[in-house]
């Protein structure tokens, strides 16, 4: 064996199942594929049946072995459900993406509003969302993860920058990411214990993305940035929002045999934002 095809074997999740969780959304949607290029078979999961399916089929017209598994990752029973559909057609899972999540509009505090104004309910909503919506897969699939051969498996979570660092108007959506960085590592713990080094969990925590969630916060109607957009191009130091597709390297790897002995880990992937005082 090449030293170049040892490596390309280290970085292949060829063989591997993957479950990706909001699997409808443009960041969600982009793991998906780049986990299935990679060589993984891939259920992809979300409540809106249609467009995830259309997704599904995409990634089978790329020659990607992929299924549409509609479920709500706020419904456990729905969860159980389709870790016993993937086992059932693939005999196994390997890789399990929490993907869904995001901000909710009602709990974004408006510039002309005081904390107090914030809705409690809407607030809920954020956190479950985020946290319990990363919680709940994580329990649902574990034991699947940890029966692989050899013993192991990967969780991905999704973090934010919100995590760590004061974003204004976004408190709720910010509490529930530093839940799901906590969440993380507690998890690469426990698991690791219970069932072996071999079963890992680790976090991407992106930086600035353009979505359907943030569009209107971070662009005016003409395309241009936001007052809010500029604030954030320049503390960016690569001086661009994120793609999707920024976000595969990184979600290969950590899914993949090369970061074996990785666990607990939270990877900014923000174009330096984190890196950059202002200065």
């Amino acid at each position: 064996m090449t030293r170049t095809h040892a490596l390309h074997e280290r970085f292949t999740l060829q063989g591997r199942v993957a479950v990706v969780t909001g699997a409808s959304g443009a960041l969600g949607s982009a793991l998906a594929h780049a986990l299935g290029t990679a060589g993984a078979a891939v259920a992809l999961v979300a409540r809106r049946a249609d467009r995830l399916e259309r997704h599904a089929g995409s990634l089978r017209a790329d020659g990607i072995d992929a299924v549409a598994l509609p479920a709500d990752v706020l419904a456990a029973e729905q969860l159980r459900a389709v870790r016993d559909r993937a086992v059932a057609r693939w005999g196994r899972v390997d890789v399990l993406v929490n993907a869904a999540g995001g901000n909710v509009a009602a709990a974004t505090l408006d510039s002309d509003r005081d904390v107090a104004d914030l809705p409690e309910d809407a607030f809920r909503q954020v956190v479950d969302l985020n946290l319990l919506g990363t919680w709940l897969p994580c329990q649902a699939f574990a034991g699947a993860l940890a029966a692989g051969e050899p013993a192991g498996g990967a969780i991905l979570n999704i973090s934010s920058m919100a995590a760590d660092r004061a974003l204004t108007r976004v408190g709720g959506y910010a509490a529930a990411k530093a839940g799901v960085e906590s969440l993380t590592r507690w998890l690469a713990v426990e698991l690791a214990r219970r069932h072996g080094s071999g079963l890992r969990v680790n976090a991407l925590a992106p930086g600035f993305f353009l979505g359907e969630q943030n569009r209107d916060l971070l662009l005016d109607a003409d395309g241009a940035p936001t007052e809010r957009g500029r604030a954030i191009l320049a503390h960016t130091p690569a001086g661009r929002l994120g793609e999707p597709a920024d976000l595969a390297g990184p979600a290969i790897w950590l899914c993949s045999p090369a970061a074996h002995f990785v666990t607990g880990a939270i990877i900014p992937v923000d174009g330096g934002f984190s890196a950059f005082g202002g200065i």
